[in-house]
């Protein structure tokens, strides 16, 4: 099997080329390379998968991306502009990398000739403030009030931010081919994900970028209370799901998950990070306290249950264990952050 994987290079992307291409599929990197740490990323997938071929290229450049879906059987759509506030800064880049970049993906998908499974990786910023989700405080962290297993895929979108809105017509534009073209495609709205070759910033990766911060001794910051709730997935747990999709491609077709650790893999950004993180470095961390930032929400946690049904996936990695796992891999690479 031939597989595309465009942000190739990235955190996710790598792993997605490692994986697949240590099962023996023929697997194409589709990058520009303008992440801060693909070409690590890069090199370590290169290496220990000789057989991956790399590409440099950008998903705004709809003839480039032609050229490297031809002959492929699944693409994953991986490639993106990330950061909320990014997108404010630049609204056109952001609008041109995510939207477009995406209508490009699935333009190649249509002219392959091989009707390619499209995977395309969404966000839960698709479903905007969500102001409409009652929240309380339980036991020193935010909880839904009336949301016990999370929130839904029939939650109503509401698209805020140049970077919501972005991912978000990716995401409506990836539902839609299913239906006017018959493609296998299928979104995955995803909640957190974290793990091993993350190079986490403030602003996207929060999880990694704290960890970071916490080996190489770097200031963190909380914005808010702390008491912010999350689910969490560990990038292997991510994978899984992934294949579970590529094996499942007509059953999955033109459906839409929401993926994320659930109500059992959850974490309150300092209330619940901060005592683990403290306890992985031996010392306490000392952190500065900033004003809520625009748009963010006190709770967010993913009901899962539709992925478990159709995937009959269900993540199986704790916050404890994953957190665990990144600390060591950025203390054994510190020289990749320098």
């Amino acid at each position: 099997m031939r597989i595309l994987v465009t942000g190739g290079a990235g955190f996710i992307g790598s792993h997605v080329s490692r994986r697949f291409a240590a099962r023996g599929a023929q697997v194409v990197l589709f990058d520009n390379l303008s992440r801060h740490g693909s070409e690590h990323n890069l090199e370590w997938v290169t290496r220990e998968s000789p057989s991956a071929e790399f590409v440099r290229g950008d998903v705004r450049d709809a003839e480039s991306v032609e050229r490297a879906a031809r002959e492929c059987q699944a693409i994953f759509h991986l490639a993106a502009q990330v950061a909320v506030t990014s997108s404010v800064e630049n609204p056109r880049e952001d609008f041109e990398i995510n939207a477009l970049g995406t209508f490009n993906v699935l333009e190649a998908a249509r002219r392959a000739g091989t009707r390619p499974l499209v995977i395309y990786t969404s966000t839960n910023k698709v479903y905007g403030g969500m102001e409409g989700a009652a929240v309380e405080e339980r036991g020193g962290r935010y909880a839904y009030a009336d949301l016990p297993l999370g929130v839904s895929e029939t939650w109503p979108l509401d698209f805020h931010s140049p970077y919501g809105c972005s991912k978000g017509a990716g995401d409506q534009y990836v539902r839609d081919y299913a239906r006017i073209y018959q493609l296998p495609t299928v979104v995955f709205r995803q909640s957190c994900i974290y793990g091993e070759r993350q190079f986490g910033i403030e602003d996207q990766g929060w999880l990694a970028h704290f960890v970071i911060s916490a080996v190489l001794g770097r200031p963190i910051t909380i914005y808010g209370d702390g008491k912010q709730v999350r689910d969490v997935l560990f990038i292997e747990d991510l994978l899984e799901s992934f294949e579970r999709a590529v094996e499942r491609r007509e059953d999955v077709r033109g459906q839409v998950y929401n993926i994320g650790g659930g109500p059992s893999k959850t974490l309150a950004v300092w209330a619940d990070a901060g005592p683990l993180l403290e306890s992985l470095a031996g010392r306490p961390l000392p952190v500065e306290w900033g004003d809520w930032r625009p748009g963010d929400q006190r709770i967010y946690v993913s009901d899962i249950r539709k992925a478990e049904r159709d995937l009959g996936w269900r993540p199986r990695i704790a916050p404890a264990e994953g957190l665990a796992r990144l600390y060591r891999w950025v203390e054994e690479n510190q020289a990749l952050f320098s």
